[in-house]
């Protein structure tokens, strides 16, 4: 049951993303960092959205069907951290199109947290 919780949760955390996305990036707060999903964004919205769908599709049933293998397992647990790392910079893009905080500080943050995955 906790794959499955896990599991759900990351494409949950994909799908967010993607909307999030295309909202930040339709409004021109931000631009897509991905350049192969950038692309797909530059061909439509149906397009980036529905590849962002089938990649979680895929990786959700790849991780559901050989989740009893520790490769699978810690995977899954560094997927859903960078997906969290994500998720705490569309809260930062948010904030800052809404005039809360600088753009400076989202630099400053997203520098941060990219230099623990690296």
């Amino acid at each position: 049951m906790q794959l499955f919780r896990g599991t759900s949760l990351l494409f949950g955390l994909n799908l967010l993303d993607g909307l999030l996305t295309l909202i930040w990036v339709r409004s021109g707060v931000a631009t897509e960092g991905n350049q192969l999903m950038a692309r797909l964004l530059e061909i439509g919205d149906f397009t980036f959205l529905g590849a962002k769908i089938v990649i979680g599709t895929i990786a959700a049933l790849v991780l559901l069907r050989w989740g009893n293998l520790k490769f699978a397992q810690y995977g899954l647990t560094i997927a859903l951290a960078v997906y969290l790392g994500l998720m705490g910079i569309h809260i930062f893009t948010g904030l800052s199109a809404m005039g809360l905080i600088s753009s400076n500080s989202i630099q400053d943050w997203t520098q941060t947290v990219f230099a623990v995955f690296i």
